[in-house]
């Protein structure tokens, strides 16, 4: 017996499938690490400046206040990426979709899992980060005319000194372990306090998920 056609209905909208958390994470990681970098790259050069051993007016002033832009652009999407692609992770890893429901995960634990998803995150940012920030500064400080010439120069290195390519390495992460043990700290503060501040809000409206204003606010 042969089954008669599927019958289509006209007035159907095919709803569209949400990206997984790790795409957005990725996408919006990307996109507010190089935001910010961008919009506050001036006084990042200026605060350089004035920490540097040369003065403030021999390390250039106010002049080209984007020296070195280039080398936060290359490191700025990647590495906000990668951080909350590895926050999402752990966080994942510490409460599996499927084995725990929203309201099973013990509300003391909940924090725990945010500062070591936080700290995870932030190690493997820095992985990116430091070698565009030695870059960026020493272009910022006009080591270099841009960051392409002081990368050049860091390589060129490996000839003059005798260093090799393992030198090189360590020159571009000079600065990793003390980078590292700064920003730990500061983002295993942040991100339980701004996860705890979701969780308050997604309780007084009674929605599953706030909207990005109010996690800009919370953020705040």
């Amino acid at each position: 017996m042969t089954e008669p056609p599927p019958v289509h209905d006209q007035n159907h909208v095919p709803v569209p499938q949400p990206r997984s958390p790790f795409t957005r994470a990725l996408l919006a990681g990307a996109l507010a690490g190089t935001t910010v970098d961008l919009s506050l790259y001036p006084l990042d050069t200026l605060k350089t400046r004035l920490q540097s051993s040369s003065g403030f007016t021999r390390s250039g002033g106010f002049r080209g206040i984007y020296s070195g832009v280039g080398s936060a652009l290359i490191g700025s999407a990647p590495g906000a990426a990668l951080f909350f692609v590895s926050y999402e992770g752990v966080k994942a890893w510490f409460h599996p979709p499927g084995l725990l429901g929203k309201d099973d995960h013990d509300g003391w634990t909940e924090p725990f899992a945010h500062m070591a998803a936080a700290s995870v995150g932030e190690v493997a940012a820095c992985a990116v980060r430091v070698p565009t920030e030695v870059v960026k500064q020493r272009a910022q400080a006009l080591q270099g005319t841009s960051s392409a010439a002081v990368l050049r120069q860091i390589w060129d290195r490996r000839k003059i000194a005798g260093v090799g390519v393992v030198g090189v390495w360590r020159e571009l992460y000079t600065g990793w372990s003390v980078t590292v043990m700064r920003e730990v700290p500061f983002t295993v503060i942040q991100f339980p306090i701004w996860e705890a501040l979701k969780e308050s809000r997604r309780r007084k409206t009674g929605r599953e998920k706030v909207s990005a204003w109010e996690n800009a606010d919370d953020v705040e």
